[in-house]
């Protein structure tokens, strides 16, 4: 057509709303859009663009967030609306003057990202970064954005939002999830970790360790006796004892190696990247070094110790429950083998832990079978050798095993609870008996019982006695109880609150007599023993074995004997077995005694020699010997 001007404007007909990017042919009267055949008017069509003009330029100044529009290939500034000159504080021409990276910085330096992907020419952008504004004033901004094509010209228009109070807030809840997170899997009094941190963490350590051939020690520390720490200081003083014994096993290992608290007095050190064996010993005996050192709470000094097991990875076992499970196998060793020391393990210590399984699973069929037995040893007046009274001895005759030694159950039927239905049945027995003795005649004499720690906790042992010597119409006078010094010393909670010394006021009040078990070998209070109503002491055999030949246990034997005579107390000396050692004791003026030479243990129906009333032959054994062979004693 002659005359006609043809002009490229696809930025003006796409903000028109004209479909397309057709080339419009501007004639004198009338523009046509190629290929649509709909001719208008010039000056319709030059009010139409003032006034799409007009609506682009209101919705861009009036825009509430910011906006920039952006060179595509030498990224200067183009243009900005007003909402983004307030916020940064610069008016357009300054604008026009910055390098869009000093506008834009993240936390760490420019926003290299930003400016990567508008060099790549994306066709749309998001993404978030940091505002500097002339005030100094950092704000947090997501920017989206998109690519504008004016004729031969490519533009960025980023359109940026103030995302400052949303990031405030989610820094806020991750600091306060982070904070839970801790509490969760953190001890709350000594601030290490606790077992919800190991499960996390052990089992990404045992991997890092088999990736790189390295080896890995779980090490299971016990506080030795704490429960006696809580029980006569306080749970105060047994928190600060617990805080520094943290603080001391923390100081002795390496950074990267994990502690943990278990529980109670437990805890648990991981020990990464072991080259050798050598290096687990050296770090366990910085631990038992560091925490034997007294400890000083509310200026008083105290002293722990601690037993460890030890297990590795891969010797040992290759998963956080195996491993686990044998350093506390090896732990219960080390308890075993006097404590204050650690154990490495070993398939012995599983073997043995099997058996006491084994044990526990047996002992409890044997009280629903009758398995258990009760015999009788007599203790003797050393002068007249008469009996005074009778000790039961428990006895278990499994139907495989034959008689299992009390050494194999007893210390297995404290831990599990066992004791308590197996004490009853021993003073149930020792009571019936007493009452069939009385009933065929014969000359009663004082049963002597032995008590757990364990039963006087967990039972109402004086009502349990009351009712049995109440049904079988045997005066409560004619028990003995013995007990251990830590059960009769040691202050516990037991039955509904009441103490262990609460208990044995009762059971004194009901007339049953008091003896201490094993005197010597526990930690004795004078003290206590001088407050305290008891009747016998009975020395332990460790110091009655060697006491013709070693000096020192004649000392302390000595001492004992003496001791007891000042405080109207009786001594019965355990586990004699020679005549010598009977004399000495005699000379010593020791009244009682108690082995091998004077009487062995007895079922019910062989104890009628010993309760004739008659001084026992301790010349003539045969025929006790005889009848102790015929039942397998």
């Amino acid at each position: 057509m002659p005359g006609t001007l043809r002009l490229s404007l696809r930025h003006t007909v796409a903000i028109c709303g004209l479909k397309g990017r057709e080339p419009l042919e501007l004639g004198s009267a009338m523009l046509a859009v190629v290929g649509a055949g709909v001719p208008l008017p010039l000056w319709r069509l030059a009010r139409r663009l003032r006034g799409v003009r007009g609506a682009y330029e209101a919705a861009f100044t009036q825009a509430p967030q910011g906006v920039l529009v952006v060179d595509g290939r030498s990224l200067d500034i183009v243009d900005a609306n007003p909402a983004l000159q307030r916020s940064l504080g610069y008016r357009l021409a300054e604008l026009r003057k910055m390098p869009l990276e000093q506008i834009f910085s993240g936390d760490g330096g420019p926003p290299e990202a930003l400016l990567a992907q508008l060099r790549e020419d994306p066709p749309r952008l998001m993404i978030e970064t940091g505002q500097r504004c002339r005030s100094g004033r950092f704000l947090h901004v997501e920017i989206s954005g998109y690519r504008l094509e004016v004729g031969s010209r490519i533009l960025h228009v980023l359109s940026t939002r103030d995302i400052t109070m949303r990031r405030r807030v989610e820094a806020q809840l991750l600091e306060k999830q982070q904070h839970l997170d801790h509490l969760a899997h953190h001890d709350q009094l000594t601030g290490l970790p606790n077992r919800l941190f190991l499960a996390a963490h052990l089992p990404g350590a045992i991997e890092d360790a088999k990736r790189s051939g390295n080896m890995l020690a779980v090490l299971f520390l016990d506080l030795d006796r704490f429960k006696h720490i809580n029980d006569s200081r306080g749970h105060e003083t047994g928190d600060k004892l617990l805080k520094a014994v943290a603080q001391r096993i923390r100081t002795t290992t390496r950074t990267d190696d994990i502690v943990v608290r278990m529980g109670g007095d437990e805890f648990i050190v991981v020990l990464k990247t072991i080259s050798s064996p050598e290096q687990i010993n050296e770090t366990a005996s910085r631990i038992t070094e560091a925490l034997a050192a007294p400890v000083l709470i509310d200026g008083r000094p105290l002293v722990t110790t601690a037993s460890i097991g030890v297990s590795l990875f891969p010797r040992d076992g290759s998963s956080m429950g195996e491993l686990l499970r044998q350093s506390d196998t090896a732990m219960y060793q080390a308890k075993d083998r006097g404590r204050n020391n650690f154990q490495l393990f070993s398939p012995v210590m599983e073997r043995k832990l099997k058996e006491r399984i084994a044990i526990e699973s047996s002992l409890r069929a044997a009280l629903q079978a009758r398995q258990l037995d009760v015999h009788y040893q007599p203790i003797v007046d050393i002068e007249s050798h008469r009996v005074v009274a009778l000790e039961t001895l428990l006895r278990w005759r499994h139907p495989a095993l034959g008689f299992v030694a009390p050494q194999r159950f007893v210390a297995v039927a404290e831990e599990t609870g066992l004791i308590v239905p197996i004490g009853e049945f021993v003073l149930e027995r020792a009571i019936e008996d007493s009452a069939r003795w009385r009933a065929a005649g014969a000359e009663v004499v004082p049963i002597s019982v032995n008590i757990s720690a364990v039963q006087l906790q967990r039972s109402d042992l004086p009502a349990t006695i009351a009712r049995l010597t109440r049904t079988h119409r045997v005066s409560p006078t004619m028990l003995q109880l013995e007990l251990t010094e830590s059960t009769l010393f040691e202050r516990r909670e037991g039955h509904n609150g009441e103490s262990s010394q609460d208990a044995i006021g009762r059971l004194r009040e009901l007339g049953a007599r008091i003896a201490i078990d094993d005197f010597g070998t526990g930690y004795s209070s004078l003290s206590y023993l001088k407050r305290w109503r008891v009747d016998y002491l009975k020395i332990d055999r460790s110091f009655v074995r060697d006491l013709v030949t070693d000096v020192s246990d004649l000392a302390i034997v000595e001492a004992i004997i003496a001791m007891a005579r000042h405080l109207n107390i009786e001594v019965v000396a355990e586990g004699i077995e020679g005549w010598q050692q009977l004399e000495k004791l005699r000379q010593l003026g020791c009244s009682y005694a108690q082995g091998y030479l004077l009487a062995r243990p007895v079922p019910f129906d062989l104890c009628h020699r010993y309760l004739n009333g008659q001084p026992l032959d301790l010349t003539c054994q045969e025929s006790v010997e005889q009848a102790l062979g015929a039942t397998g004693s």
